[in-house]
């Protein structure tokens, strides 16, 4: 008579039945916080590093901030690496006038951020430097003047005056004004003087897109030049908006040396940091 041997499933696999258990919970836990990421990162917040002074005074480069995508609802620009799976934007919503928004180029589809003032219908126009919208001219008023130290992330341009700063180092001194919208809205922005992109338009706004101007009116490609690769980007049609910026989480003038810890804490620019968009 044969007897035929029982099988043994730890013999079999070669690993004791905890150690597998084991593993199995471990890329479980993986699987789940890859997709808590994608969802995070989908749905909820994107990340973006400020790469020019074309916001200035409010986003200085090196900054480090976090912008929400729902506000504006989600598209395949909501995605990580921009993955077609969305047709067009899901539960889209307009932007308010004064928005900071990160969105897409419409051209080479590249990540920018400006501030929104005209949305569709609205007729847009600059008038020495101050804009115009609906024949109403926003209010403006001379701030602080905005005080910046020269550091590898910032150089002093063309319409700053560069000074010492009290212990020595030089610093950039540029003028500031708080600009009111027609409907209530404030922030400030940089005037350097008279220049070509003073004076603007009129133009309206044509249905599905928006109008973006920088807060440093003098150093911003923005809707007042035509859309071009690396340049201008013209009237931006709303399905490119990614996300409201929110908050200055990090910023870092550049100095910091990978190998000195030390440069790490003295790059950052504490006091802008939490900083409200």
């Amino acid at each position: 008579m044969s007897v035929t041997a029982a099988s043994n499933p730890e013999a079999e696999s070669g690993r004791p039945p905890a150690q597998r258990e084991s593993l199995g919970s471990y890329l479980r836990f993986v699987a789940l916080l890859v997709l808590a990421v994608v969802a995070f990162r989908s749905l909820l917040f994107t990340p973006f590093t400020i790469p020019s002074e074309s916001m200035l005074p409010s986003l200085i480069k090196g900054d480090y901030l976090v912008a929400a995508k729902w506000p504006y609802g989600w598209s395949r620009w909501s995605l990580p690496f921009d993955a077609p799976l969305i047709e067009g934007t899901i539960l889209q919503r307009a932007p308010v006038r004064g928005d900071t928004a990160v969105f897409r180029h419409p051209v080479d589809r590249t990540e920018y951020i400006k501030r929104v003032i005209g949305l569709p219908g609205d007729t847009v126009a600059l008038d020495r430097g101050v804009v115009v919208l609906n024949g109403v001219r926003a209010q403006t008023a001379r701030a602080a003047d905005f005080l910046l130290p020269v550091s590898p992330n910032t150089r002093c341009a063309w319409g700053a005056v560069e000074e010492p700063a009290p212990g020595g180092a030089p610093q950039c001194r540029y003028s500031r004004l708080v600009e009111t919208l027609p409907g209530g809205r404030s922030y400030t922005v940089l005037d350097f003087g008279a220049t070509p992109q003073d004076r603007f338009g009129p133009v309206t706004v044509p249905p599905g897109h928006v109008f973006m101007l920088g807060d440093n009116r003098d150093n911003s490609l923005d809707s007042r030049f035509p859309a071009r690769a690396g340049g201008g980007v013209g009237l931006v049609p709303a399905g490119l908006l990614v996300g409201r910026a929110e908050m200055v989480l990090f910023s870092t003038d550049g100095s910091a040396k990978w190998w000195n810890p030390v440069s790490w804490f003295t790059a950052a620019r504490w006091n802008h940091m939490g900083d409200r968009l």
